[in-house]
């Protein structure tokens, strides 16, 4: 099981080199980032953890920026998005944006994808809530035939255009992982149709997530697939949860420093997270 660190990067947290120099120099394996475009002065949506929305939220890196300095700060460290709200962007400049990481980088972007739950977030991008996992799906596909051929079209419900050439391509072919976030059998199911792997929800008790990972992995199984792997977030882990998750399976678990934090605070952290994934004398 490979062992990451999930966080966001904002103007008030450690820099993202910084950050990804620290994240690699301690032996994780990957670094993933969160996205929120922005936070809508007035909100009705009802925030998942239950309170207010995080100070945070408001003041996130884009993280195709955030990357692309992690990336440049380091040699082997994985990078990616927990997650990109695809439904927020437009697919063919996302393409492009997802691809030249990847090649700049050398192979090593990960797409972690979700619908996203800010309604007041989506609408201002002109997104209709109802209509977003379908309008996720066909960007996701549309965008897959930009990266996979050398004159892309797609004609869907929600993405149309006429051929195109677009470069680059990913390193990563046919293209890099997709991570499909969410919950339930709908997910599951939407995992196999036009994603690689599954994202499983942050905050999910140990036990509904060895539940879900069973339906999946038999749901695939079904449909004459090799098993979809999984990434796990933990907060606040502890040495058995991690050895848990690897019996599980699990390819990844990112582990996760919210709220975020300033230079030297983060380090601190990163010291406590690496002694309880690798051991004191890692």
């Amino acid at each position: 099981m490979q062992i990451g660190i999930f966080t966001g990067v904002t103007d008030e947290s450690i820099g993202p080199a910084d950050l990804a120099r620290a994240v690699e120099d301690r032996g994780f394996e990957s670094l993933f980032v969160a996205e929120h475009t922005h936070i809508p002065v007035t909100v009705t949506t009802p925030y998942p953890g239950g309170d207010e929305i995080p100070h945070d939220y408001h003041r996130n890196l884009d993280p195709f920026v955030t990357l692309s300095f992690a990336a440049a700060a380091t040699q082997r460290l994985r990078i990616g998005t927990a997650v990109t709200l695809v439904v927020q962007r437009d697919p063919i400049i996302l393409a492009k944006e997802v691809a030249s990481l990847d090649l700049a980088s050398g192979g090593r972007f990960e797409l972690g994808v979700g619908v996203g739950w800010l309604r007041e977030e989506m609408r201002n991008h002109g997104t209709d809530p109802r209509t977003r996992v379908a309008l996720q799906r066909e960007r996701l596909l549309a965008m897959t035939n930009i990266w996979t051929h050398r004159q892309a079209e797609f004609h869907g419900d929600f993405v149309d255009f006429d051929p195109l050439y677009s470069w680059p391509k990913p390193v990563q072919q046919p293209r890099p992982p997709v991570w499909l976030g969410g919950w339930g059998p709908s997910t599951h199911q939407r995992i196999l149709d036009h994603a690689d792997g599954w994202l499983a929800p942050v905050g999910l008790p140990l036990d509904e997530l060895a539940r879900g990972i069973h339906e999946l992995q038999a749901l695939a199984d079904r449909h004459g697939r090799a098993p979809v792997p999984v990434i796990a977030t933990l907060f606040q882990p502890q040495r058995h949860q991690l050895q848990y998750l690897a019996e599980l399976g699990i390819h990844r678990t990112l582990l996760g420093i919210v709220p975020v934090l300033p230079h030297d605070a983060a380090l601190h952290e990163l010291d406590r997270l690496a002694e309880v994934s690798f051991g004191p004398h890692r």
